[in-house]
């Protein structure tokens, strides 16, 4: 048995529940007489929706399928070998669930090194190689493509990219050394550092062709067909691939500068992923790739072996699991159909609701308001943007037009909603308005209708409370941008039944949301932590720490905007308004800064003006404001603030605002953009003591989202 062999058979034990992979051989004679050539193929046996992922008995296989071709290739049986992956999907990776097992470095140390084993055999192979990226590509299924002497790519693809800074890892078995030896760091920077901080943003077939990892694109439809063919253009001499002189001076340099500069702005040092890729891809500049290897074998240990990456995947599979099967959700089964949908008001938000339901549901969407001009606004807003979707190429024109003849606008409650299944108020927040809204809606809707609510802080249940039937009401918390941020907070008030709650959710999933299920609390979940960490903020400014120092303080946690950025965004009127619902519930913990209420009562947007390229604080506003002689440092201040936070997440797993903190960090990740380093946020307080120090014990067990115990 050889090595490599050995090194992978004794890291199997430690993946129990591994989804193995196969790699299958067969031979073919390519066109043109090119010769005879091996296709190895990655195929887990699941249906062609499951990705394919490595484990150790994963590249155990593919390395025995590597043993075969590189004996046939000594022999002078194949003129080279190929690796492709099972329809729709090459290979995502590595297999995280059994990562997350891991409770050794040494254990950690033998998965990148069985990883670098395998995929450098194809590298050392007697004949040419080829990779034919067929479908969507993520981690080690790009590195082991790297390897390979060519490589093509299907213009479908979908997704493709090197993901594990995003998940608190490096690109560990070879993207890191080989993949800025290829293209060049300033295009390898922007793939391992910038892309995974911008939220894991994936590729397209073409922009990966574009960037040079490919050398050759092919439609979808006949993808392996051509990259046959051009491989046998490649082999006979008949095509030649000529790629670009790599700048190893100061371009190099550069390119890393700007990958620190790009990590600080994200993570501002409290994640060390992106750093260790960065240092992995300055050495990189003397085209060493064995040394870049061990590099990226230490790297991968260290990381494994830490809170961040342990979180990273703790928030993957909150994502990819909870979020798809959302906890304390009905029999899906006493669901109703819903064929067609009203929408109260016709605001930009509103119009934003009609635009989502009409994209994802297909059914007709009517909208009302109390006049005919903002009714024609709200309309003409969804309009323009599928006009928009057309000009981009998103839909084509027939679909422009159906869409544009589903959406209306009207007036008259009762002839917009009278055969309606779902209708959602987006209207003015406040108690009088809502209830009214609904008493007529509930007057002219159909019996079966749920009646749902956008309302971002206000009871449902008191809502629903002078309706004569309050069963059927919901609220339906959407997070703007609508069509970005994933979350949907699902409150069940005090007198929702089954059938409409089932009916919400199944609405829910056809919109492609995150749905959690809340308590009829104050402020549900994100903006009830939100105005708690926010509101901190402010009283230690009102207190008379400085503005610049508040906010730097809670740089450490890389959060995705500093508090009074988005404070800007979400807008200070409306964060007063919040905190002022907050205050009335718990008078104790939330209180209403005078200064906030200073700047919404002068009209100010925020807190900070632009006219230098970045933030900084308004003049007008630094006038308004009147603070105390408490001046705070920034460790004191970020300790005050995780506190708070830590407590009122406590206070509402006590109360039973959603079912674990694992629904908290959730709806922080989905919600909020809160990053996967900090699992949402309750790892992160478990891991810094915080959780202990606030509640007395931690929020997660040990081994979730931390290293199990041996």
């Amino acid at each position: 048995m050889s090595t490599t062999a050995e090194l992978l058979k004794g890291a199997a034990e430690l993946f129990p529940d591994e989804v193995v992979t196969s790699a299958h051989v067969r031979h073919l004679d390519l066109p043109f007489g090119a010769g005879r050539f091996a296709l190895i193929t990655l195929d887990n046996g699941l249906d062609h929706t499951k990705p394919t992922t490595f484990g150790p008995a994963s590249l155990a296989n593919l390395n025995t399928a590597i043993d075969q071709v590189e004996a046939e290739a000594a022999a002078g049986g194949i003129v080279g070998v190929g690796i492709t992956g099972k329809p729709f999907i090459f290979a995502v990776g590595a297999d995280l669930k059994g990562v997350e097992l891991l409770t050794k470095h040494e254990d950690a140390l033998a998965i990148g090194k069985g990883g670098h084993e395998v995929f450098k055999r194809l590298a050392g192979l007697a004949v040419p190689t080829f990779a034919y990226y067929n479908g969507a590509a993520m981690g080690g299924g790009v590195e082991v493509g790297l390897h390979c002497s060519y490589r093509t790519v299907s213009k479908a693809i979908p997704a493709f990219s090197l993901p594990e800074v995003f998940l608190g890892l490096v690109p560990g078995w070879g993207g890191c050394a080989i993949l800025p030896n290829l293209i060049g760091a300033d295009k390898a920077v922007s793939v391992i550092i910038e892309n995974s901080l911008n939220q894991n943003k994936q590729l397209k077939g073409q922009q990966v062709f574009d960037l040079g990892i490919a050398d050759a694109i092919f439609e979808g439809a006949d993808f392996l067909e051509q990259s046959l063919l051009w491989t046998a253009n490649v082999l006979k001499g008949d095509v030649e691939v000529e790629r670009p002189v790599i700048d190893r001076g100061e371009a190099w340099d550069q390119a890393v500068a700007k990958g620190r500069f790009i990590a600080d702005s994200k993570v501002h040092g409290a994640a060390p992923a992106a750093y260790r890729a960065l240092d992995i891809i300055a050495a990189a500049k003397n085209g060493d790739l064995q040394q870049g290897y061990d590099a990226e074998d230490k790297a991968l240990a260290d990381l494994i072996m830490g809170g961040e990456l342990r979180s990273g995947i703790y928030a993957f599979n909150l994502v990819q699991k909870r979020g798809k099967r959302p906890a304390g959700a009905p029999d899906k089964n006493l669901a109703r159909p819903v064929t067609k949908v009203g929408v109260v008001g016709a605001g930009l938000m509103a119009s934003q609701l009609a635009l989502l339901f009409l994209r994802r549901l297909e059914v007709p969407v009517v909208l009302t308001d109390i006049d005919q001009e903002r009714v024609d606004k709200g309309v003409g807003y969804v309009h323009a943007e599928i006009e928009k979707l057309l000009g981009k190429g998103r839909i084509n024109q027939d679909k422009a037009n159906r869409l544009k003849a589903l959406v209306t606008g009207v007036l008259d409650k009762a002839e917009g909603f009278s055969d309606a299944d779902f209708i959602i108020e987006a209207v003015f927040e406040e108690m009088g308005v809502k209830q009214q809204v609904f008493a007529e809606v509930e007057a002219v809707a159909p019996a079966h209708a749920i009646l749902a609510t956008n309302t971002s802080s206000l009871s449902v249940s008191e809502m629903a409370s002078k309706l004569q039937h309050p069963e059927r009401v919901v609220g339906f918390h959407f997070f703007n941008p609508v069509a970005v941020l994933p979350l949907l907070e699902i409150v069940r008030g005090e007198q929702t039944d089954d059938a409409s709650l089932a009916t919400a959710f199944g609405v829910a999933k056809k919109l492609k949301k995150t749905a959690v299920l809340t308590k009829d609390a104050p402020a549900f979940v994100v903006n009830r932590i939100l105005t708690r960490f926010m509101g901190e903020i402010q009283n230690v400014i009102d207190e008379g720490t400085p503005v610049e120092v508040a906010e730097t303080a809670i740089e450490p946690l890389g959060l995705p905007m500093s508090p009074l950025v988005l404070l800007e965004l979400v807008g200070p009127a409306i964060g007063l308004h919040v905190s002022e619902t907050l205050n009335r519930a718990f008078p104790d913990r939330f209180t209403v800064s005078p200064n906030l209420a200073a700047v919404v009562k002068a009209g100010k947007r925020g807190f900070y003006v632009y006219d230098s390229g970045k933030p900084e604080l308004d003049p007008e506003v630094a006038a308004l404001l009147k603070q105390g002689d408490v001046v705070l440092t920034e460790e004191q201040v970020r300790a005050r603030v995780l506190d708070a936070v830590a407590q009122e997440i406590g206070l509402m797993l006590d109360e039973g605002v959603v079912a674990e903190a694992q629904d908290i960090d959730l709806c922080l990740i989905t919600g909020a953009g809160w990053p996967f380093h900090l699992g949402g946020i309750t790892p992160y307080l478990d891991r810094e003591g915080v959780s202990e120090r606030v509640n007395g014990k931690k929020f997660l067990a040990p081994g979730v989202a931390s290293v199990p115990l041996r």
